[in-house]
């Protein structure tokens, strides 16, 4: 009967392939790409976490090294996975062993753990990989099936987590997984994709049971990840795990309110004068100060941090790191890898005696030559993810790793500069991806971190100092170094990804548009290269190609939301309006708390003649953030459809306050002050138009008239 029901549901079409891996013809050869569907059996389909573009052949060349890497998000290379560490160990060793081959293959996906990384490396064992590098422990606690997690049963014990995976295999399983789910669901609404702050309710004390269980399932997945790497016959280069300790306060603590009595009172009164203290820069007042509260409280891991920070000003180092490493290992939203993480990667060896297996401990190498031997703002944006420069020293710690499978060679490495040049880091990419880690750091819990704000100035100063200091030819120059080296790696899909983002930012979206095709072409699978196309497309006016272009990308990825806004542009701009609704409304159930999809859903309505559910839209994307100039100047514009023109001039003010230089605000503005009669303030508004964009027609005709009656006697 269980044979006939998979029959069934096979036949049918229902469920999804839980292999890593799927095959996939391209130009005629068979190749290995990524499965958008592996996460399904980790995460609710709302909160589907998918890994990057991956191509390699079917049939391995034995000249070629092939290369696993096996982690999440750091090793993935978040916020920009064209320049994760594997791509410059990529370009490191091909500089320093021109006479061999290289296909590094990146497995990293976001927020998963080493629950998810074993079915990956299972698959991995299959395809012949010469070495399998394991960069992995910053989210065992709140990957699936951590402490902290948002994805389903919190800290089961291993063999729970192991079955559920294992049945998933079968479509049979995967239907009792999804039922299962769905009734979770109706208990409680699910949840969507809500990035770090999804986990703010989950905090985990200091010793608590299910940390210890954590541990021990990291352990054991850990053990099975080496057996499978070494017995596939692969070289494992097993990594420490870097964080920053050192200039990342914790993200969660034990609260005063669990002290009990008059504790409380009193580690609250000695934690203030601390915090006083070191506000002076009285680093020793500040040690003392922490020193009374520890009586108090003495697991708490913002104690632990500030303490550790007074003793640095102090300059008492190795004090310092004791308590800057307890309060990572302390912190009741564990983001990081801990401690007692890093001390399972190290002991790993003795647990297996392996001549294939080798310890790189980059935790040790990334501190080397800091305070303490802690990383810091120099090493992380934020917590785990790498600025620009240590991924190079990562990648070159890798190679060095490498390097002693083979005979020496007379060839020196790259430096990073020609490392950078060669994976095509320009300016303007490194610009690109200072601003998303600066957009991402004002999103809780990064922004509520005390030095939030130091820390997004010193990545928008770094922004504008990379850019201002470029000579007047450095674009040209830019751009002739990614000819050549698109002539030298036509099928390198990575650097025709940034060779893209590059023409985008100097201004030649049509060249872009070219790149983000060869990019599709490489990898026909993966949305992103439809995506970016496609959306380029709209700015460029060419609608119903981008409109071709959206749909393959969310055939391929419907969980994007970021997709289906911009099919939904596409569309809207064609005037099919009924069909862009349909876009947004599908934006908003996977997104419903975002603005942007908010005012975008209340445009089409508005174009509808819906104007109460326009109203609605626009108010509540105010509501979630009343900063956005954008949601009051629509708001707006539906409040003159619905008559009420006297709180549409309030909005038009609001949004021209909130964004002083926009042409089209303070014109909308203007005109409503201009129907209204209201003479003088018309004439002033006409005039800031003018000052944003002197050639605007319309507003001198209304000024010149303005000046003209304004003259005129009454």
């Amino acid at each position: 009967m269980l044979g006939l029901l998979e029959t069934g549901l096979r036949w049918s079409g229902y469920g999804f392939d839980p292999h890593f891996f799927k095959p996939l013809r391209i130009d005629g050869r068979d190749y290995f790409v990524q499965n958008e569907d592996f996460s399904f059996q980790f995460f609710p389909r709302a909160m589907v976490r998918n890994p990057g573009p991956i191509r390699f052949s079917a049939q391995k060349d034995p000249a070629v090294c092939r290369i696993f890497i096996l982690g999440e998000s750091a090793a993935m290379g978040d916020p920009a996975e064209s320049f994760a560490p594997d791509r410059y160990l990529e370009r490191l060793l091909a500089s320093r062993y021109p006479e061999r081959k290289f296909e590094v293959i990146n497995t990293g996906v976001t927020a998963i753990n080493s629950h998810v990384i074993l079915p990956i490396a299972r698959d991995c064992a299959r395809h012949q990989g010469d070495i399998w590098i394991i960069y992995m422990g910053n989210n065992e606690m709140v990957g699936p099936y951590g402490a902290a997690t948002v994805f389903g049963r919190q800290a089961p014990p291993l063999a729970y987590a192991r079955f559920q995976t294992a049945i998933q295999h079968w479509r049979l399983g995967q239907w009792l997984v999804e039922q299962s789910r769905s009734v979770a669901a109706r208990e409680k609404p699910a949840a969507t994709w809500g990035g770090m702050e999804m986990f703010s309710q989950n905090q985990v004390l200091p010793g608590a049971p299910a940390r210890e269980r954590v541990y021990q399932n990291f352990q054991a997945n850990l053990d099975a990840i080496i057996q499978l790497g070494t017995s596939s016959g692969a070289t494992v280069i097993l990594n420490t795990v870097g964080v920053n300790l050192r200039d990342c306060p914790p993200f969660g603590s034990v609260s005063r309110a669990a002290i009990a009595g008059t504790r409380a009172a009193a580690f609250s009164a000695a934690f203030t004068n601390a915090l006083n203290a070191a506000a002076r820069q009285n680093w020793a007042a500040a040690g003392a100060a922490c020193q009374v509260a520890a009586n108090y409280e003495p697991q708490s891991a913002d104690l632990e941090y500030l303490w550790g920070q007074s003793l640095l000003g102090d300059g008492q180092t190795v004090a310092a790191t004791a308590h800057l490493i307890a309060a990572g290992d302390l912190d009741t939203l564990p983001f990081r890898a801990d401690s007692r993480i890093n001390q399972i990667i190290r002991t790993a060896g003795e647990r297996h005696p392996a001549p294939r297996l080798t310890l790189c401990d980059a935790a040790k190498i990334l501190g080397s030559g800091l305070p303490g031997g802690l990383c810091g703002a120099e090493t992380f944006f934020e917590h785990v993810h790498f600025d620009v420069a240590p991924r190079y020293r990562l990648a070159r710690a890798w190679a060095e790793a490498i390097a002693p499978l083979w005979p020496a060679s007379t060839n020196t490495w790259l430096t990073p500069e020609q490392a950078d040049a060669a994976v095509g880091l320009t300016p303007w990419n490194e610009a690109q991806m200072l601003h998303l880690m600066a957009e991402r750091m004002t999103l809780p819990p990064l922004s509520r971190q005390a030095n939030n704000e130091l820390r997004r100035t010193t990545l928008e100063e770094r922004i504008k100092a990379r850019l201002n200091a470029l000579p007047a030819n450095a674009s040209q120059r830019a751009l002739e170094a990614f000819r050549a080296a698109l002539a030298a790696h036509p099928a390198d899909f990575f650097l025709h990804e940034n060779a893209a983002v590059f023409l985008e930012l100097t201004g030649q979206p049509e060249a872009a548009v070219a790149e983000w095709s060869a990019f599709r072409d490489l990898l026909p699978q993966d949305p992103l290269g439809y995506y970016e196309a496609g959306r380029l497309e709209v700015l460029l006016g060419k609608y119903a190609e981008a409109e071709a272009q959206l749909r393959q990308a969310q055939r391929i990825r419907p969980s994007r939301t970021d997709g289906w806004i911009e099919l939904g542009n596409a569309l809207a701009l064609q005037q099919k309006y009924t069909n862009a609704l349909t876009c947004y409304d599908t934006a908003l159930r996977q997104s419903p708390n975002d603005p942007v999809v908010l005012v975008r859903h209340g445009r089409v309505q508005l174009h509808l003649q819906q104007i109460p559910a326009a109203l609605r839209d626009f108010q509540i994307a105010l509501q979630i953030n009343p900063a956005n100039a954008l949601a009051h100047h629509e708001l707006g514009l539906a409040l003159t459809q619905a008559g009420q023109s006297s709180r549409a001039g309030e909005e038009f003010h609001l949004a021209a306050q909130l964004n002083p230089d926009s042409a089209m605000y303070l014109f909308d503005y203007a005109t409503w002050l201009f129907r209204e009669q209201r003479w003088p303030e018309a004439r002033q508004a006409f005039a800031e138009v003018l000052r944003v964009e002197p050639g605007n027609q319309r507003a001198q005709k209304h000024l010149a008239w303005l000046q003209t009656r304004l003259a005129s006697p009454r």
